[in-house]
């Protein structure tokens, strides 16, 4: 069964949902300054920025401190934590501000036409003033051993040079934004309706696969509110010489994950020239 311009395709048993593009959100949109919800998501963005920063920094700080007793939650328990964390806190507030809670996702949300100036710019005023909150009841809690085990800063790792931690934070970032992308895409949620995917779930493990790869080279930043937030409670000057690649290398990964998925894979500039039609008499 089949309906050209209908709502159902049948293919060997199997009825997919219709589907169809959602327009872009507009770049400037005032309308959003009237409505409680954008608001909302405002503050739900800054407060699981908040938790975020005081769950994964306590835990870069115990790990720390406990390192040489054996009884450290090592590189493995620290990479769990992000990405647990994360994996939390979207399936919190995916359906409030959409779970951004990292400036580079919203940058490249942004630039995918998914989400309005406005709102974008105070996300990552949200996320760094929570980043900032998180990382400050960490330093309250436990001031001694913040700043003796760093703080949880951000910085390029001695034998590593600034080249290698940029690349490392675009490539980090990419594969993050990229999943955010594909597991909230509402095409393949058509497509693959039979495959009940809960998008937290794969952003949640590619920030843990990305801790795992990248700890070693920069500490792991991939969200330059995490970076900022740190730096700014931790104080030190180490943690600025470099706090520029925690902000270029998530922004250039996101752009680039924004427009291979965009581009390439959804084809967004080919639609708008009209070809690649599947119907070749629409």
């Amino acid at each position: 069964m089949a309906k050209e311009g209908g709502k159902e395709v049948e293919q060997q048993g199997f009825v997919a949902k219709d589907y169809t593009d959602p327009p872009p959100t507009a770049i400037f949109d005032v309308g959003e300054f009237k409505l409680w919800a954008f608001y909302r998501a405002v503050i739900a963005e800054f407060i699981a920025t908040l938790l975020f920063l005081y769950i994964t920094v306590a835990t870069v700080i115990g790990h720390k401190r406990n390192q040489t007793a054996c009884g450290s939650v090592g590189l493995l328990g620290i990479a769990w934590a992000f990405g647990g964390m994360i994996f939390v806190l979207v399936y919190c507030t995916a359906g409030i501000s959409g779970g951004h809670i990292n400036p580079a996702v919203t940058f490249g949300l942004f630039l995918a036409r998914k989400v309005s100036l406005p709102r974008a710019v105070l996300y990552m005023v949200a996320q760094c003033l929570g980043a900032i909150c998180g990382c400050g009841l960490v330093k309250a809690f436990q001031k001694s051993y913040y700043d003796e085990y760093g703080g949880g800063a951000n910085s390029v790792a001695h034998g590593y040079t600034k080249g290698v931690g940029l690349s490392a934070e675009i490539i980090g970032t990419f594969v993050l934004v990229y999943t955010v992308f594909s597991a909230t895409d509402p095409k393949r949620n058509a497509r693959d309706s039979h495959i009940p995917v809960l998008a937290p779930l794969p952003i949640g493990f590619a920030v843990f696969m990305v801790h795992l790869a990248t700890i070693p080279i920069t500490g792991t930043g991939i969200n330059p509110a995490r970076s900022f937030g740190a730096a700014v409670i931790y104080g030190h000057q180490k943690s600025w010489d470099d706090q520029w690649i925690f902000w270029v290398g998530p922004f250039l990964g996101a752009a680039g994950a924004a427009a291979y998925h965009q581009y390439i894979l959804r084809a967004g500039a080919i639609k708008a020239l009209g070809s690649f039609r599947s119907n070749p008499h629409v």
